[in-house]
């Protein structure tokens, strides 16, 4: 090992260690006064409820851990926006399961709570993958209400989403663990079943202090829309359960019960761990995002075997594409080569720019691997396409169109791992959100924006600068050097990837440990959603 290597090794495993300790705090909700009030009553948390209900031993992939970081400070904070949602394994079947923290502002929705809520559905959608709603829930966060309920992609959506889900067959059940109010009280009620725990479990369209407003009557929330009110009287629920293990002991046996599903057919064998040490992933990315590095070097330690047979190997080779298999699934890999390397013509080709023909050989293979039903994974380091005369009179908006075009259409299941930069249109053409991966997640090392750092930096800066020429104010070195400063670590917030999950851009930020486990998973929840439309890339120019 090389003294380069041991310092990328140092800064990556500080990186990985600073994401899993953040990670931690934001595990923790609401904090150990609001869990101990939750407690007092016989609840279990969020958190708690999800460990009892999945498969020992199984792994569980976890969406938008990182959603709301740094937003709502003004009210108190959001972590997790309130609500812990994943893939794991209940009774054998992988399903997605979203559960409330109660402990945070009382499992309030947020604006952010209400777009990862549809995340979670659209993966749902996407892969026919049952869900499981542990709802325990006050109701839309009453502030920031017009953030949250009258658009499309609001609340709203969510309870259009049930009614589109069952008529999909994908199977929801719901679990009321707390309360569920007001608009909330139609998710459980639209999912295929329904049970909820009693004591602590309500659900009402209006809560005991508005019916008292509204209309004048005395009552109790328990009697107003507790267990027993809804298992024998309104039948508005399927199963009364005496606490919270009961309750998702019966999600449990449901699940045992539940028949085998259609398969998309996606090719597996037995799963064969890499021959290359993945832990030397640290010390071959490199400790800053402007560095090269053999990203074949990364490619062979997280694929089975390190075995990756690649696709037109001499041409195109800033981008590499090639056929291998991760945990057994068969993928077809395109990935941003971040080598300088030299071409036959002896041009150098910068790492990580998207030349014509790069573009032309991802979108060749992407077609291909969609003749041949190939789940695709992404491998994004990419600072975008190359510019430039030469380029423009060679075509690169057009070779740009056909690789974008080729991915867009894709049929076949796309998944995303943002390793490094991921910049302007080189995000879209290597499947960045707008694109629809089934699942897309970063590493500690990702970023992610319309251009790097510096060159946004000094490009914010001539514009500000102007304004202040034309106003006659004078710039000093100093002035400059403050005002460059204050523009670059503002953008440079605005590129980590903290910033893009906060905001759910990506699914999540993964130890690069963890690689091969999501893709793996998301290729799994992909297998239940066979396909039924045709791969037809459209008009695309040769």
């Amino acid at each position: 090992m090389d003294i380069e290597f041991n310092k990328n090794e140092d800064v990556n495993k500080q990186m990985v260690f600073e994401m899993k300790t953040k990670w931690k705090k934001i595990a923790e909700g609401g904090g150990a006064k609001n869990a101990a009030k939750q407690k007092e009553i016989g609840k279990m948390l969020a958190r708690e409820r999800i460990a009892y209900l999945i498969d020992k031993d199984c792994p569980f992939l976890e969406l938008g851990a990182f959603a709301a970081d740094g937003m709502y400070e003004a009210e108190g904070g959001c972590p997790s926006a309130g609500v812990i949602a994943g893939i794991g394994y209940v009774s054998g079947r992988q399903c997605m399961i979203v559960a409330n923290d109660a402990t945070v502002k009382a499992g309030a929705w947020f604006p952010m709570t209400a777009k990862k809520n549809l995340r979670a559905q659209e993966i749902c959608m996407e892969n026919k993958l049952p869900i499981i709603y542990l709802v325990d829930s006050a109701g839309v966060y009453l502030p920031m209400q017009d953030e949250i309920f009258p658009d499309k992609e609001h609340f709203g959506r969510i309870f259009r989403n049930n009614a589109i889900m069952s008529s999909m067959g994908i199977l929801q059940i719901s679990a009321i663990m707390g309360s569920c109010v007001a608009g909330g009280a139609y998710l459980p009620i639209m999912s295929d079943e329904a049970m909820i725990v009693e004591g602590t479990g309500s659900v009402f369209l209006a809560g005991s202090y508005l019916v008292k407003s509204a209309i004048g009557e005395d009552i109790d929330n328990e009697t107003l829309g507790g267990a027993t009110t809804h298992c024998e009287i309104s039948g508005v629920t399927d199963y009364k359960q005496p606490n919270d293990a009961a309750c998702l002991d019966s999600i449990k046996n449901i699940l045992s019960k539940v028949g085998d599903y259609d398969k998309a057919g996606f090719d597996r064998v037995k799963s064969v761990e890499p021959i290359k040490d993945q832990k030397e992933i640290y010390g071959i990315l490199p400790d800053n995002r402007e560095k090269q590095y053999e990203m074949r070097e990364i490619i062979d330690r997280l694929v089975d075997n390190s075995d990756f047979e690649e696709y037109k190997e001499k041409y195109g080779q800033s981008i590499l594409c090639g056929l291998a298999r991760v945990d057994g699934w068969a993928v077809g890999i395109v990935a941003n080569q971040r080598k300088v390397v030299k071409s036959k013509k002896g041009e150098m080709q910068f790492g990580g720019v998207i030349y014509s023909d790069s573009a032309d050989k991802a979108a060749r293979f992407i077609m291909n691997c969609n003749q041949k039903k190939i789940p695709l994974v992404f491998l994004q380091d990419v600072t975008g396409f190359m510019v430039g005369s030469r380029s423009e009179q060679g075509g690169i908006i057009k070779d740009g169109a056909k690789m974008v075009n080729a991915m867009a259409n894709s049929v076949v299941p796309k998944f995303t791992i943002v390793i490094g930069n991921s910049y302007g249109a080189g995000n879209y053409a290597m499947c960045g959100k707008a694109y629809d991966p089934r699942l897309i997640y970063a590493w500690p090392t990702a970023k992610i924006a319309v251009m790097g750092g510096s060159a946004a930096a000094k490009t914010l800066f001539q514009i500000q600068e102007a304004t202040m020429r034309a106003k006659g104010e004078e710039i000093t070195p100093e002035r400059k050097a403050e005002i460059l400063k204050e523009i670059t670590d503002r953008y440079d917030r605005q590129t980590t990837p903290y910033y893009a999950a906060s905001r759910l851009w990506v699914d999540g930020i993964i130890d690069p440990l963890e690689t091969r486990k999501v893709i793996s998973m998301g290729i799994e929840a992909a297998n239940h959603a066979p396909i039924e439309k045709r791969y037809n890339v459209g008009v695309i120019q040769t």
